[in-house]
């Protein structure tokens, strides 16, 4: 790496630092720390779930998926908009008349604290595994184009975010990633560019006739086992960003920073159309590198990270660099917070000073950083990996925001057993071969079958 790409990327990072340490000087107490004092522009929140949501992993996976593939992945980007349409109807108007830090206080009045804990506990462990495969990506990337080893990676991105993240809290936290956002846009934007205006790139017909921007597909022979069939994609999109921007703290808690109900719905809609934007950027990138190197197979995950090394110039290739640091960090800033912010408020109690709200940032950001070190890539796209892995558990935490809108007293043995009985069927359904994006769907209905019947059954022994 050349000494001008360097220069670009420390300045970056240490301007991060700065900005963190100068800004956390305004948190007076932990629900300045967590919300930001419920002032952050709709725009912000919007830009900020965007850059937390897709991260590296649209950075590096969704350009390999065109590479290796077509433009199938929209199909999931599209529910992605639906999804957030219910999430603004049927959830966020409840946080907000419930003046919530932690989104399982809603349950928690529902239920009772003991289903809160669970229901905080599950998120918890979610977020871990979740975020540590976004954060492996992220040191997969910066090891390619550095030639730094994947620990390092890891240590230098963890302890930057660790300054901005436990100085600045949320609201430092949204600017960054709004300003970050369009950092990595522009880099995937940058690429797009100097591909098209590349005198050894020939010209798009090869894509074209290779039919690598085709987004439906229609036909299979198993709707139930096939994730990108059509309905399969759309259906598990809609469900998956419903679950993830309802039920997933992390998600929510960028809305919860803005002032009211109508511009959380701004945020959240709108962030349903740059994410799908985004894809087409990326994917389109994807398929212009194919088309540039002549459709040679390539280690998986590697395809654009290959061109920011060998074909962009000095400079360009430390804008792009900040670009995947950028990815990187909003995930790892924004997971931190979340999860210091559901501890406090679910295990706590929302009264507690600002210096424990550090120390519980601390302790999870070294969660974060240990769990990138011992994950291992595996041969699944990392995209995929992550969204199967959240799969697994936002089935579950869904259906137990759902229950909240029974007009029913439900026991809290009966909730639980919802909930154990969710995530049960997801291994059973792993076990038969059942698509990924079926899991949510499925493990919902599960969850609120199981609790209805439990607590049917518990009242009659009244």
């Amino acid at each position: 790496m050349s000494f001008i790409d360097l220069s670009i990327i420390l300045i970056f990072l240490a301007g991060l630092c700065i900005y963190g340490l100068l800004q956390g000087r305004k948190n007076e107490s932990s629900d300045d720390y967590f919300l930001g004092h419920e002032t952050t522009p709709w725009w912000v929140a919007m830009f900020s779930i965007v850059a937390t949501e897709t991260s590296v992993l649209t950075f590096i996976s969704v350009p390999g998926l065109a590479y290796r593939g077509d433009w199938f992945f929209l199909q999931l980007g599209m529910g992605y908009i639906l999804g957030r349409v219910l999430v603004s109807a049927f959830l966020i108007p409840q946080y907000f008349k419930s003046g919530v830090m932690s989104i399982y206080e809603v349950i928690g009045e529902k239920f009772g604290t003991i289903v809160q804990k669970v229901a905080s506990l599950t998120f918890l462990i979610t977020r871990i595994f979740a975020d540590g495969i976004r954060f492996l990506a992220t040191a997969v990337i910066v090891q390619v184009v550095t030639g730094w080893s994947i620990e390092l990676s890891v240590l230098i991105i963890g302890i930057v975010t660790v300054v901005y993240t436990l100085s600045g809290g949320i609201k430092t936290i949204l600017w960054v990633d709004s300003f970050q956002f369009i950092l990595y846009l522009m880099g995937g934007i940058i690429v797009i560019y100097t591909i098209l205006t590349s005198s050894d790139f020939q010209g798009i017909d090869s894509v074209l006739i290779a039919n690598k921007m085709k987004i439906f597909r229609f036909g299979t022979d198993n709707m139930f086992k096939d994730a990108w069939f059509f309905g399969s994609a759309f259906l598990g999109g809609t469900l998956l960003s419903f679950a993830s921007h309802g039920a997933d703290h992390m998600m929510v808690q960028r809305v919860l920073s803005c002032k009211d109900v109508s511009d959380a719905r701004k945020a959240m809609i709108g962030s349903g159309l740059f994410v799908l934007i985004q894809f087409l950027i990326f994917l389109f990138a994807g398929s212009l590198i194919w088309s540039l190197f002549g459709g040679v197979e390539m280690v998986k995950d590697r395809e654009f990270s290959t061109y920011i090394v060998n074909h962009l110039p000095v400079g360009l290739k430390g804008i792009l660099l900040a670009g995947v640091l950028s990815a990187a960090m909003s995930t790892l800033s924004s997971s931190i917070n979340s999860l210091s912010s559901s501890t406090i408020a679910d295990w706590f109690g929302r009264n507690t000073d600002l210096k424990l709200a550090r120390k519980v940032s601390l302790f999870w950001a070294i969660i974060l950083i240990g769990m990138a070190l011992v994950f291992d890539e595996g041969n699944t796209s990392i995209v995929v990996m992550g969204l199967t892995i959240a799969s697994y558990t936002y089935g579950g935490l869904l259906g137990l925001f759902l229950l909240t809108k029974f007009k029913i007293n439900f026991h809290p043995m009966s909730v639980i057993s919802g909930l154990i009985a969710s995530l049960a069927s997801v291994f059973y359904m792993t076990s038969i071969g059942l698509a990924w994006t079926w899991f949510i769907g499925f493990s919902v209905v599960v969850n609120i079958t199981m609790a209805l019947l439990v607590n049917k059954l518990l009242s009659f022994r009244k």
